[in-house]
């Protein structure tokens, strides 16, 4: 290598780490993603084939897959890798050794990924918190036959619940006052903002500045929530391929992104007689331009009417101009406490790969006074999906409100 890389001091110690299992987890922009991403690099240079994988496979080639090819640039190494894109698969050239990426919705592929040369040493599962313990247990197994390396499995990730399996596998040990856990078999890294020493001002500010309790200890500070006020608790999630095709009552809705929030774009089927809204396709991605926004809306929409965030025109128009068939929300007075109530009186049903939904709703809470009592106001973060969904049922609940007699 060339080129001086910079690695967050924090992380140093960990270059090497050895153990079977491996946590990092933490605030939002603590830096442990591109750590692990240069950490992979690293050791497939020396010879190690590693596995890395999300929970969903389409979510990969913008994630974990970006992360690998910005570490490889970062390292001036990129004349040593071949670079298959369309089957995402990273091959060393001077040793042959790989780095391989699959969702762990692929259970097939899963079962059958090996890499060219030798077998798989090492694993990483970026967003762990998203992965069934199954799912885990599952990947473990894959880290068998012999290898001069020793084995590992890495779990990243920003912490949510302390009723998650991960909290309860790995951390009875674990001392809120540390930030740092080893034992024989398993190592545990907590890291926030402040070990970042490459945000920018702009980075830190926002992270400084969360006013939500639940949020900012979260995602700023990097500790397991506990969640109270929970807005929505009508959901599940269920394998909805073979009732996909049958959906003939479908609505289409759309968030757009600012900066650095992504463009929301869902798909549902209400089933009215039966009180039932099945989510059963999202697209999730920040950082697009007006042209890519309109081709994913054609490949995702095609002719259906989408119903947008009535806040960006422009953008509505130049859809419409496009040959997208946009449509501005009303909205109106207390059109997002109107949206929930409808929603509350459906069950939710979220088909297994909109996972992003799924993170949404999950942790879509009331605001709480200074005593801790819920306000009826929801927190404004985390929502865009569910902003999505609001829009796209949007007539419906008009006309509902209209037969009921509801002063708008």
């Amino acid at each position: 290598m060339d080129k001086m890389i910079y690695v967050n001091d924090v992380y140093i110690p960990f270059l090497k780490e050895e153990r079977m299992t491996q946590i990092y987890y933490g605030g939002s922009s603590s830096g442990k993603s591109f750590f692990l991403a240069q950490r992979v690099v690293i050791d497939n240079l020396n010879g190690v084939n590693w596995l890395l994988t999300r929970n969903i496979g389409k979510t990969i080639r913008n994630s974990l897959f970006n992360e690998i090819k910005k570490a490889i640039s970062a390292y001036g190494v990129s004349h040593l890798y071949s670079i298959n894109k369309s089957d995402m698969v990273i091959t060393c050239k001077d040793n042959g050794k790989q780095i391989l990426f699959a969702g762990l919705d692929d259970v097939e592929k899963l079962k059958s990924i090996t890499p060219a040369n030798g077998v798989l040493e090492r694993i990483w599962i970026e967003e762990a918190t998203e992965v069934k313990r199954e799912a885990y247990l599952q990947l473990k197994k894959r880290l068998r036959g012999y290898s001069p390396f020793k084995k590992s499995i890495t779990l990243s990730f920003n912490p949510i619940l302390k009723t998650h399996w991960i909290y309860q596998d790995f951390f009875k040990n674990w001392q809120d006052n540390k930030t740092v856990y080893k034992d024989n078999e398993l190592s545990i890294l907590k890291t926030t903002y402040k070990d970042n020493k490459f945000l920018t001002p702009d980075d830190i500010y926002s992270l400084e500045n969360e006013s939500d309790e639940y949020f900012r200890n979260v995602y700023t500070y990097g500790n397991w929530g506990v969640l109270g006020h929970v807005i929505f608790k009508n959901w599940h999630v269920e394998d909805l391929s073979n009732l996909i095709p049958q959906f003939d009552h479908i609505y289409n809705g759309i968030d757009f992104g600012y900066s650095s929030d992504p463009n929301a774009l869902i798909k549902i089927h209400l089933d009215k007689k039966h009180k039932k809204l099945y989510v059963f396709d999202e697209w999730y991605q920040a950082g697009m331009g007006d042209d890519e926004l309109v081709r994913v809306c054609k490949e995702f929409f095609g002719n259906g009417i989408v119903t947008c965030d009535s806040a960006e025109p422009k953008t509505i128009d130049y859809l419409s101009l496009n040959g997208i068939n946009a449509i501005p929300a009303v909205k109106g007075a207390d059109s997002i406490n109107r949206g929930i109530r409808y929603l509350q009186g459906y069950e939710i049903i979220i088909h297994e790969s909109c996972q992003n939904f799924k993170n949404e709703i999950e942790q879509y809470h009331w605001k709480e006074d200074k005593y801790g009592n819920a306000m009826a106001k929801p927190v404004d973060a985390n929502n865009h999906l569910l902003d999505a969904l609001r829009y796209a049922i949007e007539d419906e609940m008009l006309s509902a409100e209209a037969m009921a007699g509801v002063r708008l």
